[in-house]
């Protein structure tokens, strides 16, 4: 097996960990203790119940990675760091939930425990995990300028900083798979128009775990998405979010993906 390792340059992910361990805000700094339970709807509940359930797969992402990316140490450090993040995520939502007396049921997060299956290629995979973290970010930003409980909104605003910062990284460890491995860029086009080609909100969670019994019965990110188009967006929110996801992998690729039909000419042009 031929190893993915950077020579004597510095690996991107001691970067990573020095910003995170610098710059990255603790569970302990949430004031639990100050939530104002006279401004909990009902409405945040089940967006935060939504939002634990997506978080919660990072133990099945990060095994994931661990079992698709044995050739690539750097990458794999990175996965390591990202999961701690979002386990953070997943018990910090958790938390405020348990503050204003509310559960988790924690049969539905321990059913979805089981690893992600490969990509079709390892590229395809960076680029779903772009997707999400783009979608998430998006998502947390408009929900947090949309609540009025303080410590929630501060919880969202965290932690969509924390998916952009996400975003940025998995992108920069797609690029440098792509100049290793250029002919795994249709894979990542058809994984872009797969996630955006419609008027809604697709995330991978909610492609790869759907349909789990242990699910029928409770909040699903699913649920959260819905119920942010619905109640929280506002209009052209969906195509801000698209949009934003076809920049990204127009400066990956070097397409242009402006529009659903622009990224099927590219991969057709791609496929050759």
């Amino acid at each position: 097996m031929t190893v993915d390792l950077p020579g004597m340059a510095q690996m991107h992910s001691l970067d990573v960990f020095r910003h995170y361990d610098r710059t990255h805000w603790r569970l302990a700094e949430l004031q639990l203790d100050a939530v104002d339970l006279t401004k909990v709807k009902p409405e945040y509940v089940t967006l935060v119940k939504s939002a634990v359930m997506g978080e919660s797969n990072v133990i099945a992402a990060v095994h994931g990675f661990m079992n698709e990316f044995l050739d690539d140490y750097d990458f794999s450090a990175f996965a390591v760091i990202w999961g701690y993040q979002e386990v953070q995520h997943h018990y910090a939502f958790t938390s405020w939930l348990q503050a204003v007396g509310e559960e988790v049921d924690n049969r539905a997060v321990a059913a979805m425990r089981a690893p992600y299956d490969p990509g079709s290629t390892p590229s395809a995979t960076l680029a779903t995990n772009i997707i999400s973290e783009l979608t998430v970010n998006h998502v947390y930003r408009a929900v947090s300028q949309w609540v009025e409980e303080p410590v929630l909104k501060q919880l969202l605003l965290q932690a969509s900083r924390d998916e952009a910062g996400h975003a940025r990284e998995f992108r920069h460890f797609a690029a440098k798979r792509l100049e290793r491995h250029p002919e795994e860029i249709p894979s990542v086009l058809e994984t872009l128009y797969f996630y955006t080609s419609d008027d809604r909100i697709k995330h991978p969670v909610g492609v790869f775990k759907s349909g789990l019994a242990e699910l029928e019965t409770t909040e699903t990110i699913d649920t959260g998405f819905e119920m942010f188009l619905d109640t929280v967006a506002d209009a052209g929110s969906l195509e801000e979010l698209q949009g934003k996801i076809r920049r990204t992998f127009g400066s990956l690729t070097g397409y242009d993906l402006s529009s659903n039909k622009a990224v099927r000419r590219a991969l057709a042009t791609s496929l050759g």
